[in-house]
């Protein structure tokens, strides 16, 4: 009997340490690019299809007329008119360099904030709600005293992007942080890892999910701060970026301008959030077995 039972014991054991392989054996191949395009790419753009579809239907139907909703072709015709000039790399370009620059600004002051708000719990009570309050804030809010304090130029925009980037950066850290299993940090300053290389070696990369959350976000407010500053402080100082042309639009009762114009920080926005930040949050999460497939 005392035979039987041992070896039924020993048989849980077994199927209970296989059970646990199994879970820690992820799969985390890599998606045929085949089957990517189909699950991926192609859902968005039978969306986008839809979309512009019921577009052309309510122009042909003149459910509306065109002083409100252009047609399709008028809005291609002001799109191949600043491509035949010439104009149109420029202008994305214009916005899209501000708007990273503006990104990498907010990035080098958010993160040590949020690390600093995280770690810190007389900063985390002084300043903590003052951080979720800005970022509450709407971003157009900072244009008039940015204007007043600088004038029309760059410094006056990147102010702008900052003050709409900063506090969701660092509260993403902020909420990565308190998401880390004390275990991990108890192990750290075991090992010797405190101050800044605990902050660098065990804080970090087991915030980095929540992290790189908050950098998305902050993309997002910094693409958001920077068409807000675009719009309101328009100057030929500053150039032609896709916020200027879509007031220059309004100014000149160009309609098919208006909407080439929200289309295109429409699609630039999309397209970066697509080509760096939802791969970087992919490549995190595989590296931690929590996406099975890419």
């Amino acid at each position: 009997m005392a035979s039987t039972e041992t070896k039924a014991t020993t048989d849980d054991l077994a199927g209970l340490e296989a059970g646990l392989d199994a879970l820690d054996a992820v799969q985390t191949h890599r998606t045929p690019v085949r089957e990517v395009l189909v699950k991926k790419v192609l859902p968005p753009l039978l969306a986008v299809g839809l979309v512009l579809a019921l577009w052309q239907v309510l122009v042909s139907l003149e459910v509306t007329d065109e002083t409100k909703l252009p047609a399709l072709s008028a809005v291609w015709d002001s799109l191949s008119d600043m491509w035949l000039k010439g104009t149109l790399l420029e202008v994305i370009w214009t916005s899209v360099s501000r708007g990273l620059l503006g990104f990498l600004l907010a990035l080098a002051i958010g993160t040590p904030l949020g690390l600093l708000v995280a770690r810190v719990k007389f900063v985390r009570a002084a300043i903590g709600p003052i951080l979720q309050g800005l970022q509450s804030l709407p971003s157009v809010a900072w244009v008039p005293p940015a204007v007043l304090w600088f004038g029309l130029n760059d410094a006056m925009m990147f102010t702008v992007i900052l003050l709409g980037a900063v506090p969701s950066i660092a509260n993403g850290l902020v909420s990565g942080i308190d998401q880390v299993p004390p275990l991990f940090l108890r192990a750290g300053r075991t090992l010797g890892a405190t101050g800044l290389r605990g902050a660098w070696h065990v804080v970090m990369p087991a915030a980095l999910p929540g992290y790189v959350a908050g950098l998305k976000q902050g993309w997002a407010f910094s693409w958001r701060s920077l068409m807000a500053a675009e719009i309101i402080a328009s100057s030929p100082d500053l150039g032609l970026g896709l916020g200027q042309l879509l007031e220059n639009g309004r100014n000149n009762i160009d309609l098919p301008g208006v909407f080439l114009a929200i289309l295109l920080i429409l699609v630039v926005g999309i397209a970066i959030d697509l080509l760096i930040f939802s791969p970087l949050e992919r490549y995190v999460l595989r590296s931690r077995g929590l996406l099975v497939k890419s």
